[in-house]
């Protein structure tokens, strides 16, 4: 019964939080982008935020106390209760820093700047750092930097002791007002960190990451050549199997039996990043899949793979194997000439997908020079968020944003300990394609006191606490394709975390979007291209293969960020690709049903209505129903053209009820907040189960793995028939003008012209022989793989 009162208490909570999207005016200046050649500057889709920088550059003339204890000068940057350290220069009396220091505007409640150089006591007798000067700076007297200004030169300062006393040591400081438009904004010190320590402070900075090109690569296995058996291995089972590896990878071929020349033409699929540094070991290996010793292996650097951009097949060489190692003192009588012959290539020509497919940000092939110009701008304006909930104790949360669209990945600063931060950050990217989606998170940053203080509990996404790292907020998808061409959309979007106590709205993220697009006429082009580049239609990988891939894709794009700096986690370089989308869940799967069904839902009600005119349940209805069954039967050439006269009715209709919008996460779409906490906690189980029970693991995993694959068809098939749907629905202005262009000409074409010839045609096209097919998927088809449909607005 307490179960049950508190399922009841957490759903009404759901019921009365706000889960919608709301307009909003921030006080922006935000203009139009007159071309497409320039990449817009100003800082015009957020507000502007006044900052006091200080750069502190180099010392001299500093005096040293004495031989025996050298001087260790560093700075301290003091306003009011904020104090920035530099780092502590060893044994010189001419240090240099050249570091900025940040303070914001809003926050200044004293009248000086005090800049004060101190000598570090290195001793463990306790006594306080000694004073070696400083410099004072009115606020009223500083000046004022407005970019594309040049940066303030820096001065030389005469340090002055307490008394203001001149000193001999000198200060070469610039300090001026400006905005996070300046070019030091992003390298500096922030007073919006500053508890974080000296070691953390870069996990704080806002950095720009761009994810490795990556290339899939093809290892196709043809055939072995005079290969050495030895009976000892595996007796009457062994088996020989190409192993390959490259990196942490290894990929196996399907074993074969014992035979000196065996045959497979299998291909083995990697990804490779560039630049291609790596080398590709090849072995055969005999025995079985537990116990097996290598025949022979060879060494490909991948420097010296063919890279190719279309299908032409390279050509197939012969490997030379080397023996294997043998023991010390061993000598081996037998002539070693075993060869294999493979077809290895480094294939550009397609997009080597990391992301889930229906929010994917990038369409274009991995070879550059098979790489489209630019269609348009995206500028993203990412000022605030509200309401945050407490991620660690003392109801504190250190926030950041992660936003990714292609191969660029931006990161916010961190505000540290606020549950509304400003962070007024302003990002550009170069689109290729419109029916891409922009993938923007907010994560609590773990990495600035050790991981501790997490919070235990549903602030933390579970029932204990979560391990030390960066934890996830809330995550925002925008489709590009659903945006007017030069609007300007602001909207608070809300922040919803689902985990295994339920899904709860986290707060709020404002965000200002603007997509621009010079020529209409090139937007409208991408329309009757293909999604994918031509390689995934004329030489198709499987769905297996695919799955795989991008896996091995995710994680060379997590070693890439580990060793950026600062690092993004592997956690938030996960939830961004949405690596999980294919995990079983009792939860999407309902989720999918109910879209299905509400696609059934005209079916089921043209039915019900032709059994309330087969019943005569309204004779008028009845009559006039006949008449025009009877007028259809007797001139049928009217069939198309009222079909099409219907589709222009309608869209012109819908257009006053248009999406005025961006979509957004739904709830009640999403059927988060009727999920249990069984269905939740098996969603979020990890792969494989942690459940006792091998036997029961490993059939509950079989379950789990074959249920993912069906949850993905179900998906696809919704997110089809949705399609279908937006062709009408002005979900994407730009798609549904060109449907309902169509619809016009389809009426005046299917009016003019018997309906018998357009059958005819039809036909005759339907059959047409193979030879006069094309390899490419049809207009049609392109069009409506890239219509919008309700999978982006899913958790």
């Amino acid at each position: 019964m307490a179960n049950q009162n508190q399922n009841q208490n957490q759903n009404q909570k759901k019921n009365k939080e706000d889960f919608s999207l709301k307009e909003t005016t921030p006080n922006i200046s935000a203009g139009r982008v007159i071309s497409g050649d320039r990449l817009p500057t100003a800082f015009d889709l957020v507000e502007q935020m006044q900052f006091l920088f200080a750069r502190i550059v180099r010392a001299k003339h500093l005096p040293q106390p004495c031989e025996s204890h050298p001087c260790n000068p560093y700075v301290e940057v003091k306003l009011g209760s904020f104090i920035g350290t530099t780092k502590c220069m060893d044994k010189t009396c001419s240090p240099e820093w050249n570091q900025v220091f940040a303070f914001a505007k809003d926050r200044i409640q004293e009248l000086v700047l005090e800049i004060v150089v101190k000598n570090k006591d290195n001793s463990n007798d306790g006594d306080p750092d000694e004073l070696l000067g400083r410099v004072a700076f009115s606020i009223s007297d500083i000046p004022t930097r407005v970019p594309p200004d040049s940066p303030l030169a820096p001065q030389w300062y005469k340090l002055e002791d307490q008394n203001r006393v001149k000193l001999q040591g000198e200060l070469m400081v610039s300090v001026w007002m400006g905005t996070q438009a300046d070019e030091a904004f992003s390298e500096a010190w922030h007073s919006d960190a500053a508890e974080a320590s000296d070691e953390n402070i870069a996990q704080t900075r806002s950095k720009v990451y761009i994810s490795p090109r990556l290339w899939y690569l093809r290892v196709h296995v043809i055939q072995a050549q005079d290969l050495l058996l030895k009976n000892k291995s595996g007796g009457n089972n062994s088996e020989i199997f190409i192993q390959a590896v490259l990196g942490n990878l290894a990929l196996r071929s399907r074993p074969m039996k014992s035979n000196t020349n065996p045959i497979w033409n299998e291909d083995l699929m990697f990804v490779a990043a560039e630049p291609f540094d790596d080398s590709l070991l090849v072995s055969i290996e005999h025995g079985n899949s537990n116990k097996h010793e290598s025949l022979g292996s060879c060494v490909v650097p991948l420097k010296n793979v063919e890279q190719r951009i279309d299908a032409t097949p390279p050509a197939s060489v012969w490997y030379n194997l080397e023996k294997p190692k043998e023991n010390e003192g061993e000598e081996v009588a037998v002539k070693f000439s075993s060869k294999l012959n493979m077809r290895i290539s480094l294939d550009g020509g397609y997009h080597v997908l990391d992301e889930a497919t229906n929010y994917t940000s990038d369409l274009r092939p991995a070879s550059k020079y098979l790489s489209k110009p630019s269609i348009g701008v995206l500028e993203l304006g990412i000022l605030n968020a509200v309401g945050l909930s407490p991620m660690k104790k003392e109801n504190r949360t250190d926030a950041f944003c992660v936003a990714k669209y292609g191969p660029k990945w931006v990161r916010t600063r961190t505000i540290v300990d606020s549950l509304s931060p400003k962070w007024n950050e302003q990002y550009t990217w170069q689109v290729y394609d419109p029916c891409t989606v922009i993938t923007v998170v907010v994560f609590d940053n773990g990495n600035l006191h050790g991981g501790k203080n997490v919070v235990a509990g549903k602030n933390a996404g579970g029932k204990n606490a979560e391990a030390a790292g960066d934890r996830r907020i809330g995550k925002v998808r925008i489709r590009l394709s659903t945006l007017e061409s030069d609007r300007i959309y602001t909207h608070s979007y809300p922040l919803i975390n689902l985990h295994t106590q339920g899904a709860r709205k986290m707060g709020e993220i404002q965000l200002a979007v603007r997509f621009s697009c010079p020529s209409l006429l090139n937007v409208l082009q991408t329309y009757a291209q293909p999604l994918l580049p031509r390689m995934h239609y004329i030489y198709p990988l499987s769905v297996f293969q695919l799955d795989s891939l991008r896996n091995q894709a995710a994680a060379i794009t997590i070693l890439r960020f580990k060793r950026a700096e600062p690092p993004l986690s592997k956690e938030v370089v996960e939830y961004m690709l949405d690596m999980r989308a294919n995990a079983w869940s009792v939860r999407r799967g309902r989720a999918h049903f109910y879209r299905i069904a509400s696609l059934l839902n005209g079916l089921v009600s043209l039915g019900k209505k032709f059994d309330e005119i087969r019943a005569w349940k309204n004779s008028v209805t009845t009559v006039i129903s006949y008449f025009i069954f009877l007028f259809v039967i007797f001139c049928p050439r009217i069939i198309l053209p009222s079909t099409f006269f219907f589709f222009l009715f309608v869209g012109i209709w819908r257009y006053r009820t248009r999406p005025r919008h961006p979509s957004h996460m739904d709830m009640k779409l999403s059927h988060a907040d009727t999920a249990t906490v069984d269905e939740l906690e098996e969603e979020f189980d990890p792969f494989p189960s942690k459940l006792s029970g091998d036997n029961l693991r490993k059939k509950y995993d079989r379950l789990r793995g074959v249920a993912g694959r069906v949850l993905a068809v179900i998906g696809d098939l919704a997110t089809q028939g949705e399609r279908v749907q937006s062709l009408l629905s002005w979900r994407d202005p730009r798609a549904t003008t060109l449907f309902v262009i169509f619809c016009i000409v389809a009426v005046i074409v299917t009016y003019l012209v018997p309906f018998h010839i357009i059958i005819f045609i039809w036909v005759t096209y339907l059959l047409r022989p193979p030879r006069f097919r094309f390899d490419m998927p049809a207009l049609p088809q392109n069009f409506l793989r890239r219509m919008p449909a309700k999978s982006d607005g899913m958790l």
